[in-house]
C-alpha cells in the first residue's frame, strides 16, 4: 500500500533549507528551515535575488555558473555536494553544503533550480580546529 506524499508538508517540515530560485535568480520558494538559517522571513525573501545569502565576493562565480546552468541545462551539483560560504541576514558568515535539482518547462527549458542546503558552520570550525591542533602537533614533535 503506497502512502501519497503532500509535497507542500515535506518542504514545510524538512529540517534541511529548501530554496527554489527562477532563471533570473529571483527567489519563489523559502521554506522555514531556511528561515531559520539564513534569518530572513518568507516574505522578505520571496522575489528577492539570491545575493541576500551571497558574499560579495562570490557572485560573480555563482552568477556565472547559474547561467551557465540555465543555458545548458546541466549541473553537476545534482549529485555532488557543494561547499561555500553564504551569508545570514545580520551579517555574520555560515558556511553551507547544498545539493540542486533543475526544474524544466515541458520544453526541457531550465525554468529554476531548487537547492537542498545544509549549515555546516559548526561542523567546519570543528575540522578547522582540529587541523590547527594537527597542524601544532606536527610542529612539536621531534
Amino acid at each position: 500500500m503506497s502512502a501519497t506524499v503532500d509535497f507542500a508538508q515535506l518542504v514545510m517540515a524538512a529540517g534541511d533549507a529548501i530554496v527554489v530560485s527562477d532563471a533570473q535568480g529571483a527567489i519563489t520558494l523559502w521554506n522555514p528551515a531556511a528561515e531559520r538559517m539564513f534569518g530572513f522571513a518568507e516574505g522578505e525573501a520571496l522575489g528577492q535575488s539570491l545575493d541576500i545569502i551571497i558574499p560579495e565576493r562570490q557572485r560573480q562565480r555563482h552568477w556565472d555558473g547559474y547561467a551557465n546552468t540555465m543555458r545548458t541545462g546541466q549541473t553537476r551539483y545534482g549529485s555532488d555536494v557543494l561547499r561555500v560560504p553564504a551569508l545570514h541576514k545580520d551579517g555574520h558568515a555560515l558556511s553551507i553544503a547544498f545539493t540542486v535539482a533543475l526544474l524544466t518547462a515541458p520544453d526541457g527549458t531550465v525554468t529554476g533550480i531548487v537547492a537542498i542546503i545544509r549549515d555546516e558552520s559548526s561542523r567546519w570550525a570543528e575540522e578547522r580546529k582540529l587541523r590547527r591542533r594537527l597542524s601544532e602537533l606536527e610542529s612539536t614533535s621531534p
